[in-house]
């Protein structure tokens, strides 16, 4: 476990955040702690530092393989082998054969759709206001440029870091963003994720936690 101690807890916010990084709480719940996220920089401060807090857990459990559901997604659009008593009579051969092809074309467009380039963007600002960041995340490159619209550069002997933090996950650090701009090669990230800048030593985060949260915010569709 970490040697750094969490918040305590002792008020409503601190299980909150908490009860968040685990991922115990409903969709409901969830969508609410993320709005704030993103209008709360205090409150997304408390959900980082649980984050880190309960880092070390992760590898006390092996991954498990996501389940395989393309044979019921298949099932579902192409629909399911029929016992030959109830197959189409031949006259209607050409009508199955014409409605298959429009299911096939159907399936592609939706694929092409999905795939589409999407853009994600966020608002990282300190809790005084001082020090804001605007994120944007392309889908097809995978690469999120932030820009410092408002406060200064980090102090002497100190640098800005972003971190990646998937729900239920604890910090990534995805690299120094102390330059006005930094364009940056990220893991593939989607919308609800949280992007989080913290002040560290030159040079980054020296135990690849954050050390001190700046601000934080939510991706989300523009």
């Amino acid at each position: 476990m970490s040697t750094r101690p969490p918040p305590p807890p002792d008020e409503g916010d601190d299980f909150l955040a908490a009860e968040y990084v685990l991922g115990v709480l409903s969709l409901p719940e969830r969508l609410a702690v993320e709005s704030r996220l993103r209008r709360e920089p205090a409150f997304a401060e408390k959900v980082a530092g649980w984050a880190a807090h309960f880092a070390p857990l992760d590898a006390e459990y092996p991954e498990e393989p996501a389940p395989d559901l393309m044979p019921a997604i298949e099932a579902r659009i192409f629909g399911r082998p029929q016992p030959v008593a109830e197959r189409i009579p031949r006259r209607r051969w050409v009508f199955a054969a014409l409605g298959a092809t429009a299911a096939v074309a159907a399936f592609g467009v939706y694929l092409t759709r999905s795939d589409a380039p999407r853009i994600l963007t966020t608002r990282i600002a300190a809790a005084d206001g001082a020090l804001i960041f605007q994120a944007r995340y392309s889908t097809d490159q995978n690469v999120v440029t932030i820009t410092r619209t408002s406060g200064p550069g980090p102090a002497v002997a100190h640098d800005y870091e972003l971190w990646i933090i998937a729900p239920g996950n604890p910090p990534t650090p995805a690299g120094l963003v102390s330059a006005a701009t930094r364009t940056l090669i990220v893991p593939k990230l989607s919308a609800g994720d949280t992007l989080a800048v913290s002040l560290e030593p030159a040079g980054g985060s020296p135990d690849g936690r954050p050390t001190k949260v700046l601000g934080a915010g939510v991706l989300s569709l523009t």
